[in-house]
């Protein structure tokens, strides 16, 4: 599902990642460890798209995305990957409902389909009652939770997590991780998850190490 091939990326004379070889199957969660620097996060952007390698190749769905032009990229990003972040980045003066809408109203979608879709995902994850509530009213885990089902509207093929849990306490984080398997389970999602938490890690399908910009 997703394939790279020889991925490198420089900032200046600093070499980040050093050739990264990488195949990711359809409904496998995968996490990504490794000690700050070792170029997790910018795998994370490049393999959303939303930074460019300066060599290798990005496959998704068979398609060879790291070709695309740059509003094509767009389009395939928006309707085939979902972003969830430490800091779920909500925008404030929307209400639940409405931040789980928007990246549908991005792809297009009829402001009917795009709250069906938006409600029946909340409803999902137990935050239909909260639909109504703008960020400042809802809980740190309820935050997140929304981050995720925005992240979900769309259908995409893949959800790609930097730290989406290192926000949240104890019990946030378990329901946050046991939420992923959930809607693998439902949807045959695809989560790949860069964390520094050794409990996540410990239970995804499959752990990739990276260090100094190298898997191991």
């Amino acid at each position: 599902m997703i394939k790279l091939e020889g991925i490198k990326k420089s900032f200046g004379t600093l070499q980040v990642l050093k050739g990264i070889d990488m195949e990711i199957a359809k409904g496998e969660v995968v996490s990504i460890v490794g000690p700050s620097g070792a170029g997790k996060t910018t795998l994370l952007q490049i393999m959303g798209t939303l930074d460019k390698p300066n060599a290798g190749k990005i496959y998704m769905n068979n398609l060879e995305i790291s070709r695309m032009k740059e509003k094509e990229l767009a389009t395939f990003r928006n309707k085939h990957i979902g972003f969830v972040f430490q800091f779920h980045q909500l925008l404030p003066e929307f209400t639940a409902l409405e931040n789980v809408m928007i990246p549908a109203f991005i792809a297009g979608v009829s402001t009917k389909e795009a709250m069906i879709r938006a409600k029946e995902i909340l409803n999902f994850m137990g935050l239909v009652e909260r639909s109504s509530h703008k960020p400042n009213e809802l809980s740190g885990g309820e935050k997140q939770r929304v981050a995720v089902a925005r992240a979900l509207v769309n259908h995409p093929s893949v959800i790609l997590a930097d730290e989406p849990s290192g926000s949240l306490d104890t019990h946030n984080k378990e329901e946050l991780h046991q939420l992923f398997f959930d809607l693998r389970d439902k949807f045959e999602q695809t989560f790949v998850i860069v964390t520094h938490d050794e409990s996540l890690a410990s239970i995804t399908d499959r752990t990739i190490h990276m260090v100094d910009g190298l898997i191991l």
